[in-house]
């Protein structure tokens, strides 16, 4: 842990801790209530996670497979729950963590990893799914699959309001809560 930042989350401690002694009643039980401070990682802890997550191994790069694989079954069984299952699974979730958080704290080298990642990532599942659909007896567009070409404004707001629910899981030091980021 560098000095800085050692520093940094102390003065970060002691104004929480002036804070929550100079609230009262309602004040304090909604302030609580809406902390979203308690449980939290040190930045260290959460730099060395993203970084374990944007690593590419051997069981990441199957999971990755069998999760397009699912995911392209769903699509030709026009199934929706089957689709949120293979994102449930998939670990593309890692990098791009990984590309946020490196945006938020301008880092250039955890975002070169993640881009570097996540594209490789990105290649292995395509060429999975096409693998697939090659061989798949199907070969119409289902509507669930037609429903993913033109993305909404609801579209957006989901993505970012599931991103700041991922960010704030993941940065928990109990992580056994019930959110999955993907």
């Amino acid at each position: 842990m560098s000095k800085e930042t050692e520093k940094a989350d102390e003065i970060d401690r002691g104004i929480h801790k002036e804070i929550r002694e100079k609230r009262t009643g309602v004040r304090k039980f909604m302030a609580d209530l809406l902390n979203m401070h308690d449980g939290m990682m040190s930045y260290e802890e959460i730099d060395e996670m993203m970084l374990e997550n944007t690593v590419i191994h051997g069981p990441n790069m199957w999971i990755l497979c069998l999760a397009a694989l699912i995911a392209s079954i769903g699509l030709n069984m026009n199934s929706t729950a089957v689709i949120i299952g293979a994102m449930l699974i998939s670990p593309l979730m890692g990098p791009i963590m990984g590309i946020g958080l490196s945006i938020g704290i301008n880092d250039f080298q955890l975002l070169k990893k993640s881009l570097r990642n996540f594209l490789w990532m990105f290649v292995v599942s395509i060429i999975t799914s096409t693998v697939y659909f090659l061989i798949s007896p199907y070969s119409s567009a289902q509507s669930e699959l037609l429903a993913r070409t033109s993305p909404t404004t609801y579209d957006v707001l989901i993505a970012f309001f599931g991103g700041v629910a991922g960010m704030l899981a993941q940065t928990r030091r109990d992580r056994t809560g019930t959110v999955i980021s993907g």
